[in-house]
């Protein structure tokens, strides 16, 4: 009795739960090429930060089931709150490093760059274009953000490339003062003109 006892002890506690493979195959097809766009300019194109961030934050959903219980189509929010979490403590850690310095000039040298505002100022975006009608939010995601053509803006949403200037000049204009409430853009004192 006494040696069962001592096996068990010795045992260890049970593993944590994880989610399964086809879940996390899921969780990744859905939202893998997402992240990594934003992780990519988070990191300044450093393509191997990006996905050293994009490997952790998935290896933290893997041990992680209970957090993404709504299902992998619901965990796009969580999983760039992770994402900008593990970033934001790379860019800490690697900023608080030593590095050697040769003979420059303290002038010279770049100072580290903490990428804590621009995730901040791309949340605030994301928010701020969340307030504005959905056909101009589109424009602007495909024209902006993906740097689609107006042309081809309009083949993708089925609609004029006239259209596609049009919702885009009203969206741009609705959205400026939404980001000079967040601090995002100079506040515009003066009277809008029109063209």
């Amino acid at each position: 009795m006494t040696t069962t006892a001592c096996e068990s002890a010795d045992a260890g506690p049970a593993p944590a739960a994880t989610l399964d493979q086809d879940t996390l195959a899921e969780l990744y097809r859905l939202h893998a090429p997402y992240l990594q766009r934003a992780l990519l300019r988070m990191a300044n194109g450093d393509r191997g930060k990006a996905e050293d961030i994009l490997q952790e934050t998935f290896l933290r959903a893997w041990q992680n089931p209970k957090a993404l219980a709504r299902g992998p189509e619901h965990a796009r929010p969580w999983l760039f709150t992770v994402a900008r979490r593990i970033a934001i403590d790379h860019f800490r850690m690697a900023a608080a490093r030593v590095k050697e310095v040769g003979g420059e000039a303290q002038e010279e040298r770049v100072a580290a760059r903490d990428p804590y505002e621009e995730v901040l100022a791309a949340h605030d975006m994301g928010r701020a274009l969340r307030e504005l009608p959905p056909l101009q939010r589109e424009v602007l995601v495909h024209l902006h953000y993906h740097d689609h053509t107006a042309a081809r803006t309009g083949r993708v949403l089925g609609v004029p490339t006239g259209t596609v200037k049009s919702r885009n000049f009203y969206a741009v204009r609705a959205l400026a003062p939404l980001l000079e409430r967040r601090g995002l853009a100079p506040v515009n004192h003066g009277s809008t003109r029109s063209r």
